[in-house]
């Protein structure tokens, strides 16, 4: 009989471990293996402790600036308000037909005329086609550099059948319970009246400002800012050397941004670029009777479709990285960590910001479908429909590039796509470095020590995109604090101004122009 031992003792080696082996090695093998599951464990545990140190470094290292009390209110000057309320019940509206009639501008402008007469006899006053005013006031310095202060005189309409939501008439510029109630208030004869009175209190105080100061104030902002451009394109033939100019935009934003425990300034550096396209497509029409695959209305729906399905990239820098940086400091511990950390929070970052429609649009070139047109009869299919796409173009990207993106997408060669509006690429943001955002911030500081600052990106379009390339640095800014009820003010119902935030915004705008004293 063959013994088992002398059977393995003739097998290879190999097999003999195949087969189990030289059962004294086990232990070594096992001992070798518990080692270097402990060292990667180590290793693992190391990388995750330095993460975690990482981590804290940079959302600790987030120092908010100390922030002070809500300044006491000021002395209400009752003329004033008097003199907004009536600048409100100017029906001064831009429609899509176009701006408000020469009547009504031309009784507005003598309305100005009578209530700020030292501006009006003092300043250089230009009326531009259309409207426009352009006020010069020469400084003391011709080699200092320019402030250019801008607001617009226009507003949009009050939708129809909307005017019993309002608390009182739209233009009754109706004065109660601390605030001035009608269609402009915000936006934008607040900031307006406020730039005449600060203009007209220094005047009065005989001040003469060491630097020239225009004031410019189009007449048809609400669609498209053609006063805006003429004007701007004025300074520019003359060679104005302006160095800050300042029009609406952001304000004082209490409660408004989700997670952020204190009121932010939020001064803006840059606008998105604006196009609008229309779509057009063709079928063969006919009989509803008898519908074919080829039907204009289906092909103009799907073509929308795939617009709204396939928006154009989320990009986080720029001057949305900036706005989040500045934001960062005043926000929670959960907050900060995530803001501080974008190399590692990125994509999570992402999918948060494009959860939420204002937030989303900081952080790419948004897709609106506005307008939908097809069909003349319910019983004939159409031969043609139309649709129109609303483009806010984020920086970084064009005109063109949305263009390309949206024939690309829709990939229909029975659907045109052409511009339908005027075109604006996004300009260049100014550099929160910048000296002139510098100058202006601590500005905004010492005005709201209640608040953070931060810079940002501004969605919708301004009169201020005409002037890149005319002033050194268009920044975007309203001295007044707004909540989070207030933003659907914005073209909506009830639209007001607090009078302490008015008080407020003319003081401000008068320490603005005198400040190149003190630097």
């Amino acid at each position: 009989m063959v013994r088992r031992h002398e059977v393995e003792a003739e097998l290879p080696a190999a097999a003999r471990r195949a087969n189990g082996g030289d059962r004294a090695a086990r232990p070594l093998r096992q001992g070798r293996l518990l080692r270097t599951v402990r060292k990667i464990g180590l290793a693992a545990a190391i990388l995750l402790l330095a993460l975690v140190a990482v981590v804290l470094f940079n959302t600790l290292r987030l120092k908010a600036e100390p922030l002070g009390k809500v300044p006491p209110p000021l002395p209400t000057d009752t003329a004033a308000v008097q003199r907004l309320s009536k600048a409100l019940q100017a029906q001064t509206i831009s429609t899509e037909t176009g701006p408000a009639s020469p009547e009504v501008f031309a009784a507005f402008h003598t309305f100005l005329e009578q209530s700020f007469p030292r501006v009006h006899a003092q300043l250089k006053r230009e009326e531009l086609p259309g409207g426009s005013l352009l006020f010069t006031w020469p400084g003391t310095d011709p080699s200092a550099p320019a402030l250019l202060l801008m607001a617009h005189q226009d507003v949009v309409p009050v939708e129809a059948g909307s005017e019993g939501k309002w608390s009182a008439p739209p233009f009754s510029g109706t004065i109660a319970y601390g605030f001035v109630l009608g269609r402009g208030a915000i936006d934008d004869k607040g900031s307006l009246m406020a730039i005449l009175e600060a203009t007209e209190r220094l005047l009065a105080r005989g001040y003469r400002p060491k630097q020239t100061i225009y004031l410019a104030f189009g007449h048809d902002e609400e669609r498209g800012g053609e006063g805006a451009k003429a004007m701007a394109a004025l300074l520019k033939q003359r060679g104005a050397n302006i160095g800050l100019g300042l029009d609406e935009g952001y304000a004082v934003l209490d409660g408004v941004i989700g997670g952020v425990n204190a009121p932010i300034a939020m001064i803006g550096i840059g606008e998105k670029g604006y196009v609008s396209f229309e779509l057009t497509a063709t079928g063969a029409g006919g009989h509803s009777s008898m519908p074919a695959n080829d039907n204009s209305a289906v092909r103009i729906a799907r073509a929308v479709e795939r617009l709204a399905e396939h928006q154009m990239p989320a990009r986080i820098n720029g001057a949305s990285g900036a706005m989040l940086d500045g934001i960062a400091p005043y926000g929670g511990f959960a907050m900060r960590a995530a803001l501080a950390n974008r190399w590692l929070t990125g994509p999570l970052l992402e999918r948060q910001l494009l959860a939420v429609p204002s937030t989303a649009a900081a952080i790419r070139t948004t897709t609106a479908p506005t307008i939908l047109n097809a069909g003349t009869k319910d019983n004939v299919i159409p031969q043609v429909a139309h649709a129109v796409v609303n483009h806010r173009i984020l920086p970084g990207d064009t005109v063109e590039s949305v263009l390309q993106h949206d024939r690309r997408v829709i990939d229909d060669p029975q659907v045109q796509v052409r511009p339908a509006s005027f075109q604006q690429d996004p300009g260049t943001p100014v550099s929160p470095k910048s000296a002139e955002y510098r100058q202006f911030s601590a500005l905004v500081r010492s005005s709201f020590p209640e608040a953070g600052i931060s810079p940002g990106l501004v969605v919708g379009a301004t009169d201020g995109r005409h002037y890149q390339g005319v002033a050194k640095a268009v920044l975007r800014f309203v001295p007044i604090t707004m909540r989070k009820g207030d933003l659907t003010r914005f073209h909506g119902n009830d639209e007001r101004i607090a009078i302490a935030d008015y008080m407020r915004a003319i003081a401000f705008y008068e320490r603005l122009m005198s400040s190149a004293e003190r630097r």
